[in-house]
């Protein structure tokens, strides 16, 4: 199969595996499906049997050219995404305090003024595209608010962050690579600048959290240091911001492909909180990650060896049928259910709280001024990639 057809729809791969005897192995992830949900939180929970070193292969290897143009940035080091054990749990330990609950509550009033101001902004038009005029921007606006980005910065940050995606899961030319990498370091020195900014001026935000844990003391920041802290607000940016883009893109799209969803949704909007879980559950934001094999185990009746990798498919196991009844069905009314879609144990997605609080006051807010809300098109097609699952482009009307 085309890896591109495989990753806008991988749902009939995913059932085929589920079907089938132990462990498939994927020739386009090069790695060992786990497509099963009570299989998937086995992997979770083991994190030192199942490493996360290799969790983000790339698709594609920069050429010569742009690794020259990287080396100018502050990137290259571990980020808490890659991170086994004690040095997942230390650079794990701001990100958790810098989304605490607390955080997230107090950040929930810029959250609704975002929302507000740019459903208001197309509310008169009868028609948006979703994705660009809110999908994207309410994420980049409310993780740089979180991070303490200047507003005039947020955009060439979130800018940078996504152009790191396209260098590592987009086929570009060797000029394409170059304009990439380039974005991606001025993105480097920028967060370089406010992470020394932050330790003479420490704040209430993410950043300063960041600085305070990873680089403990009042002496200027070394060179290792701010790589370290650049990496890991990078890699925070891209993914808090897919992570929510993905799941306001895919949580509209299903209640408005069956009207009947939306329409429940309108008259009992109690539902949202289930709402919320139901489009997770359908279409977990992100599709998965690698696990990389330390120790021979065996999973499903699969023996597997040291250096063996799998695919831990969080999306596949939402739609296992031995965890969820009707499974292939969006259906906001089904009871409370546990799903893996932000993941599960140590590498459990600390941003997910604020992702849903995104959902809730969006929901809101659509079914309070657009209610006679509808698909345009119904010829939605989702981005090819496994980072985040969610419609290039949502054409609605009202």
């Amino acid at each position: 199969m085309n890896p591109q057809a495989f990753y806008r729809d991988p749902y009939p791969v995913y059932a085929e595996a589920r079907r089938t005897r132990g462990l498939t192995f994927l020739p386009e992830l090069d790695a060992w499906l786990v497509s099963r949900h009570e299989d998937v939180r086995e992997v979770l929970r083991k994190p030192e049997q199942f490493s996360s070193a290799r969790a983000l292969r790339p698709d594609y290897l920069p050429g010569r050219a742009a690794l020259s143009e990287l080396v100018k940035g502050f990137g290259g080091v571990q980020a808490v995404l890659t991170a086994d054990g004690d040095a997942h749990r230390r650079l794990r330990r701001p990100l958790t305090r810098g989304l605490s609950p607390a955080r997230v509550v107090a950040a929930l009033p810029f959250v609704t003024a975002r929302a507000e101001a740019l459903i208001g902004s197309f509310l008169g038009d009868g028609q948006v595209e979703w994705m660009a005029a809110y999908a994207k921007p309410l994420p980049a606006d409310v993780i740089g608010h979180l991070i303490g980005l200047d507003p005039t910065d947020t955009p060439r940050a979130i800018h940078g962050a996504q152009r790191a995606e396209d260098l590592l899961f987009t086929e570009l030319t060797e000029a394409e690579q170059v304009a990439a990498a380039k974005d991606i370091v001025a993105l480097q020195h920028l967060l370089d600048g406010y992470a020394r900014a932050r330790r003479k001026d420490p704040r209430d935000d993410l950043i300063t959290e960041m600085v305070r844990d990873l680089a403990p003391g009042s002496e200027e920041l070394t060179l290792d240091q701010r790589k370290e802290i650049v990496s890991n607000l990078q890699n925070f940016l891209l993914a808090g911001h897919l992570t929510a883009t993905a799941l306001l893109g895919t949580v509209v799209l299903n209640l408005l492909r069956d009207r009947r969803q939306w329409e429940l949704l309108c008259e009992q909007p109690q539902l949202i909180p289930a709402a919320i879980e139901e489009a997770a559950r359908f279409e977990a934001p992100i599709q998965g990650f690698r696990r990389t094999i330390t120790t021979g185990v065996s999973l499903s009746g699969t023996e597997l060896h040291e250096d063996d990798v799998v695919f831990v498919s969080f999306a596949s196991a939402g739609r296992d049928a031995d965890a969820h009844e009707r499974p292939d069905e969006f259906d906001i009314s089904r009871p409370a259910l546990r799903h893996v879609s932000f993941g599960h144990g140590p590498h459990g997605c600390p941003g997910s709280q604020l992702a849903k609080e995104q959902m809730r006051i969006t929901l809101e807010i659509l079914i309070r001024e657009l209610p006679g809300l509808r698909l345009a098109r119904t010829d939605v097609t989702m981005a090819p990639t496994l980072i985040h699952r969610s419609p290039e482009a949502l054409h609605l009307a009202w």
